[in-house]
C-alpha cells in the first residue's frame, strides 16, 4: 500500500469515518425510491454482520478492559477503577430511570424494553470529541474512556441476561462455555503466542455456547481475550504500540482495519430508518441521554468524592460536566442495543432515530467546553493543563 494511501486510510480509522459513512448510506436509501432493495439487503447481511463481525468489535474493547484491569493498567488497583466505575455506574442508572419516567408518563409502556438504549455510550466518538476538546495525555481523555468502557461492558451483560436471543439453554451453553475457556486456557498454558488459536478455537467453541444457549453470540470473544498473552505494563487505553509483540497487542493489529470495514457495514445494516418515524421513543432515548449521562456522571463523581475518593490530578469539575455530555453520545452501542431489544418494526425505528441522534451530544460538550473554559478553549495563562 502506498504511503498516501496508507495516510488515508488511518485517516478514515482515527475519524471514525467508516461507520459515519455507513450510516449515512443507510439514511440516504432508506428515504429514497430504493428503499425496499435496500431493506433486502440489510436483512441478508444482518447475521453475519450483526452476529459474526461485530464480535470481533467487542472483542478489541474486551482487550482494552483487560490490559487496563492488568498489573500497570489505568484501571488496575480498586482506588484507580473505583471512580470512573462509580460514574460510569451512574451514568447507565440515571438514563435508564429517566427513560422508564418518559416512557410511564407517555404510557408508552411497550418502550420500556428500549431503557439500554438510552445507556449506551460509543466509544469511538466520545474518544474523537474529546481529541478535540483536549491534548491526548489530559487525564480528562483517559476518565472520559474508561468510563465509557466500562458503561458498556455493564450494559453488555445486563443485554446479555434480560434479552436472550433465543429460548435459554443454560445447561448446554454452560458445558460449551466451559469447553471453550478450557481450551483458552490450555493454549495458554502450554505458551501458544500466535493468536489464531485463541480465535478460531477458543472463539468458536464461546459462539456455539452463546448461539445454542440462547443468548447473544456477539460476545463470543470476549471471555477468551483474557487468556491471550499480554504485554507486562499496559501504554495506555488505545495507545498504538507498533513495536508490541506480545499475542494481544497482536491481535488487534490484525483486526483493527478488518473491524472498521465491519463497523461500515453495520453502519449499512443497521442505520438505515425513514426519518418520518419519529416517535415516543426517539424522545425517550435523546432525553434521557442528553440529560441522564452529564446528570448521573456528575452526580456519582460527587457521592464518590463525599465518601472520600479524589478527582484524578488536574481534573476539575468543569471537565467532569464535559466529559459527562461526551459520554452522552450512544451511536454504535446504542444501535446494536436498539436491534438487541427489539424486532423490525415502528418500535425499533424510534429507538434507532434517537441513538443515530445522540450524535448531538458531542456538540453540547464542545459547547459547554466553551463555556467553562477547558481544555483547548482555556484561556492562556490559566493553570492547568488544556
Amino acid at each position: 500500500m502506498s504511503a498516501r494511501r496508507r495516510a488515508l486510510v488511518d485517516y478514515v480509522v482515527e475519524q471514525s469515518l467508516a461507520l459515519a459513512t455507513g450510516s449515512a448510506i443507510a439514511l440516504v436509501l432508506a428515504n429514497s425510491a430504493s428503499a425496499v432493495t435496500y431493506y433486502r439487503l440489510a436483512a441478508r447481511l444482518d447475521f453475519i454482520v450483526n452476529d459474526v463481525g461485530m464480535a470481533f468489535f467487542f472483542a478489541l474493547a474486551a482487550k482494552e478492559i483487560v490490559e487496563a484491569t492488568s498489573p500497570g493498567g489505568a484501571l488496575h488497583t480498586w482506588r484507580r477503577a473505583a471512580l470512573p466505575a462509580i460514574a460510569a455506574a451512574g451514568g447507565v442508572i440515571a438514563p435508564a430511570l429517566i427513560f422508564a419516567a418518559y416512557v410511564n408518563h407517555e404510557t408508552q409502556v411497550v418502550l420500556m424494553g428500549g431503557w439500554p438504549v438510552s445507556c449506551a455510550t460509543d466509544v469511538a466518538f466520545t474518544y474523537l470529541v474529546a481529541k478535540l476538546i483536549y491534548r491526548d495525555d489530559h487525564p480528562a481523555v483517559s476518565f472520559l474512556l474508561l468510563i465509557a468502557i466500562t458503561d458498556d461492558a455493564v450494559v453488555l451483560v445486563l443485554l446479555a441476561v434480560f434479552y436472550p436471543v433465543g429460548e435459554l439453554q443454560l445447561l448446554a451453553g454452560s458445558l460449551a462455555m466451559a469447553s471453550a475457556i478450557i481450551v483458552a486456557f490450555g493454549l495458554r498454558r502450554a505458551y501458544v503466542t500466535a493468536f489464531w488459536p485463541y480465535v478460531f478455537v477458543g472463539g468458536t467453541l464461546s459462539w456455539i455456547a452463546l448461539f445454542y444457549g440462547g443468548l447473544s453470540p456477539v460476545l463470543a470473544l470476549v471471555p477468551i481475550m483474557p487468556f491471550l498473552p499480554r504485554a507486562p505494563r499496559d501504554a495506555g487505553l488505545f495507545v498504538d504500540t507498533p513495536d508490541a509483540r506480545d499475542t494481544l497487542s497482536r491481535f488487534e493489529r490484525a483486526f483493527k482495519y478488518p473491524v472498521h470495514a465491519v463497523l461500515f457495514l453495520f453502519g449499512f445494516v443497521n442505520a438505515g430508518v425513514r426519518i418520518g418515524a419519529i416517535g415516543a421513543g426517539t424522545w425517550a432515548v435523546l432525553i434521557a441521554i442528553l440529560a441522564g449521562k452529564p446528570l448521573g456522571i456528575a452526580v456519582s463523581v460527587a457521592v464518590s468524592i463525599a465518601a472520600g475518593l479524589r478527582l484524578p490530578p488536574d481534573l476539575r469539575w468543569n471537565d467532569v460536566i464535559v466529559v459527562g455530555f461526551a459520554a452522552g453520545i450512544g451511536f454504535t452501542v446504542a444501535l446494536f442495543f436498539a436491534v438487541a431489544a427489539f424486532p423490525p418494526g415502528p418500535i425499533l425505528e424510534q429507538l434507532k432515530l434517537g441513538a443515530l441522534a445522540s450524535v448531538g451530544s458531542g456538540a453540547l460538550a464542545l459547547g459547554a467546553a466553551m463555556v467553562l473554559r477547558v481544555g483547548r478553549f482555556r484561556a492562556s495563562g490559566s493553570p492547568g493543563r488544556p
